[in-house]
């Protein structure tokens, strides 16, 4: 699997597209917002109250979560600068980040609508928004931006998402992820693959940020030392089950299912620590763990009746707009709409029996001089 090629939630703005399916990772931006605000309002006096900023937001999707987080970004530095008595806010240039495969036309197209109710919604007069939107493709497992050039950087939902999927010396059998069942081998491997791309990670962004620089990344992680714990692989057993279902029925061969392995690692915060610690250009000013029920995949206006129904349902098509194209480049596509339909039967059945949720993991740290 090339999963610079593969990788990227669904396009467009149909029924099963990270667009119209992103509910829960809004949930979390907005549950980490006070974080960013602490760093920028750090950041911002540490700089000595700049008349630019430059920002850069890695794996940013596609849909209104995208631009929600560059609205925020701007919102809060103009706020800040109002707590600090500057008159004027300062001009932000942000980078939209993710690989080349992701859905960049859908942005662009929001980006007009984007400035000008950012402009209504700005303290200031002016006449103009001081925000200007750029787009990167390319891994942020390299190198993206010029030396020293960055001064935030902020990421959600996306360092889970390994670089390649792991080289394991044995087969991960009837597994499509880590799990109690898998080799020790496939552990390690995985582990190890986290460990080198994350180091990879903060090597490039330490070439980029400025000395004072600040970033907050929240990863999809665990809480439990064990990462074949059921609260970071759960959700990928469903999907195993459902696929090793249509294998016991001959719809899928069992090699097939054999060599196919998500590309994710969900760290705990140890881990995260470790390994900030171990490339050393950072340190940490704050490093927290949150919860979110599978249920935010779902809005809040549902009646009781149909409430279990629909977020099962609605989780079940979270999953397909993150997880679809994993599935269907390996799979191929006569099988994919029994694949997620049993997915999202599974789904809901676990939901109706007990509480089901993701762990975040969030990290702010602050570029050393």
């Amino acid at each position: 699997m090339d999963v610079a090629q593969v990788l990227h939630m669904n396009v467009g703005d149909g029924d099963y597209s990270y667009s119209n399916n992103s509910l829960l990772q809004r949930k979390v931006i907005s549950m980490t917002k006070p974080i960013i605000d602490d760093a920028l309002s750090n950041l911002y006096s540490a700089l000595h109250f700049p008349k630019t900023l430059i920002m850069a937001d890695l794996g940013c999707s596609s849909g209104p979560n995208t631009l929600l987080v560059a609205s925020e970004l701007v919102k809060s530095v103009d706020k800040i600068r109002q707590k600090f008595g500057n008159d004027e806010s300062p001009e932000i240039q942000i980078y939209l980040n993710d690989l080349p495969q992701n859905d960049f036309n859908t942005i662009f197209l929001s980006v007009s609508k984007f400035r000008k109710n950012l402009t209504n919604q700005m303290v200031s007069n002016n006449s103009s928004s001081p925000c200007y939107i750029s787009g990167v493709p390319g891994s942020f497992y390299t190198r993206l931006f010029l030396r020293k050039s960055l001064h935030f950087v902020y990421s959600s939902y996306s360092l889970m998402w390994l670089s390649q999927v792991p080289e394991m010396i044995d087969i991960n059998k009837g597994n499509i992820y880590m799990s109690t069942t898998s080799p020790p081998s496939v552990i390690k491997a995985y582990r190890e693959q986290f460990q080198k791309d994350f180091s990879k990670f903060l090597k490039c962004r330490a070439d980029e940020m400025v000395s004072e620089g600040r970033m907050v990344l929240t990863i999809l992680g665990r809480q439990s030392d064990d990462p074949c714990s059921k609260e970071c692989c759960y959700i990928w057993d469903l999907l195993a089950t459902s696929l090793e279902d249509m294998v016991a029925e001959g719809h899928i061969e069992e090699e097939k299912l054999d060599s196919f392995n998500i590309p994710q690692y969900t760290p705990s915060p140890k881990e995260v620590r470790n390994e900030v610690e171990k490339e050393g250009s950072f340190m940490i000013d704050r490093l927290e763990v949150s919860e979110v029920n599978w249920d935010a995949s779902t809005g809040n206006n549902l009646n009781l009746s149909e409430e279990e129904d629909v977020q099962g349902y609605n989780m079940g098509k979270c999953m397909r707009a993150v997880a679809e194209p994993l599935v269907l480049s390996h799979f191929g596509e006569l099988t994919i709409d029994e694949v997620f339909k049993r997915y999202a039967e599974n789904i809901k059945s676990s939901m109706s029996r007990e509480k089901t949720k993701h762990i975040n993991v969030t990290v702010s740290v602050t570029r050393k001089g």
